[in-house]
């Protein structure tokens, strides 16, 4: 995925900024499903920080697993700079999601590294490999 399309929102309390990733999201629905009064796709903006107390609001961000949503703490312990054992979860019917810091090198030979959750495509129809994006849905993917 180009660099232009990879865009960035953040949305804060006066704790946290939540951050968030639409092009890292595989819309498992885990944010809304778990915090409607939060992360609400009907509203705009979807994000209300408002919705409820700042640990709850991290509690859900931390259940994300892409790592589209992250948090910035205005305190100690940034979320996004966490450092996890790595754990390896294949998703029924969806991407594998690697659970720590990794360095990723893509087809193109270009390096990222990733905290926290990152999502591989398993079903081979992302636009975006080796990550997921959410195409598994469309396909169908079983597996």
């Amino acid at each position: 995925m180009s660099d232009s399309k990879k865009i960035t929102k953040k949305y804060s309390n006066d704790d946290i900024t939540v951050v968030w990733q639409p092009h890292k999201c595989i819309h498992s629905k885990k944010c809304w499903k778990g915090l409607i009064q939060v992360f609400n796709p009907q509203n705009k903006p979807w994000i209300n920080m408002s919705g409820a107390t700042t640990e709850r609001i991290k509690r859900q961000v931390e259940e994300c697993p892409s790592g589209a949503l992250s948090y910035l703490s205005k305190e100690a312990g940034n979320q996004a700079a966490a450092h996890t054992e790595t754990k390896v979860e294949a998703l029924e019917n969806g991407p594998l999601l690697i659970y720590g810091t990794l360095h990723v090198t893509t087809s193109d030979g270009k390096t990222e590294k990733k905290n926290k959750t990152t999502a591989f495509c398993r079903c081979g129809a992302s636009q975006n490999k080796p990550y997921c994006d959410g195409a598994h849905v469309k396909v169908e993917f079983k597996g």
